[in-house]
């Protein structure tokens, strides 16, 4: 027995009936937001964009949770920071925060968390080569958002030399670390299933 294509790893894992799907997927929002806001301290200061776990977060959620839950999960973690909860890099958030340096890339992470849920609900997770063109084509929109925006600020030639080839080799490693995570979570289920 296989798991529909449109099937996520979440729902595969924990199917709900249509009268515990509200709870439940209110549960996974929460839970991934939290995720993301645990991600963003885990970091490397870089100036003016710090390395973080976020993008390796954004992009392991969609997967798992696909483009409904993955997307609403990076927009409910933005607007906490756009309110003004501590949930960002920095120690600062709210809406000033959200239009410095880091604001491409927290744009970028909705996007990217969208289209990487909608890849994988495609099965586009269950396929390594497919699941590391995902996961690529994911950080690629991060980096493009987070360059565009940054550009504005302090111009293209420092905003490439600043805010993405400091973070290349890094996105390399989340890169294969998101497709190590949820190849190895599909692997799971399969092997659970055929036990």
């Amino acid at each position: 027995m296989t798991a529909a294509l449109d099937a996520t790893l979440v729902s595969t894992l924990w199917p709900a009936n249509p009268t515990a799907r509200l709870a439940r997927d209110g549960a996974l929002v929460l839970t991934g937001a939290l995720v993301l806001a645990v991600s963003a301290k885990v970091q490397v200061p870089f100036i003016p964009v710090p390395m973080t776990l976020q993008s390796l977060a954004v992009l392991v959620l969609a997967a798992a949770y696909g483009l409904r839950l993955g997307a609403a999960a990076v927009a409910f973690y933005l607007v906490e920071g756009l309110l003004g909860a501590p949930v960002f890099a920095g120690a600062l958030a709210g809406p000033a925060y959200m239009a410095g340096p880091t604001g491409g890339y927290l744009a970028g992470f909705l996007v990217a968390a969208a289209l990487v849920g909608f890849l994988a609900e495609r099965g586009w997770d269950r396929s390594w080569p497919r699941l590391l063109a995902a996961m690529t084509i994911g950080h690629g929109v991060i980096f493009a958002f987070g360059f565009v925006w940054l550009a504005v600020l302090i111009g293209p030639e420092k905003a490439f030399a600043l805010g993405v080839v400091p973070f290349a080799l890094a996105t390399v490693v989340k890169t294969l670390l998101a497709v190590a995570l949820v190849g190895a979570a599909w692997n799971a289920v399969k092997q659970m299933r055929a036990a």
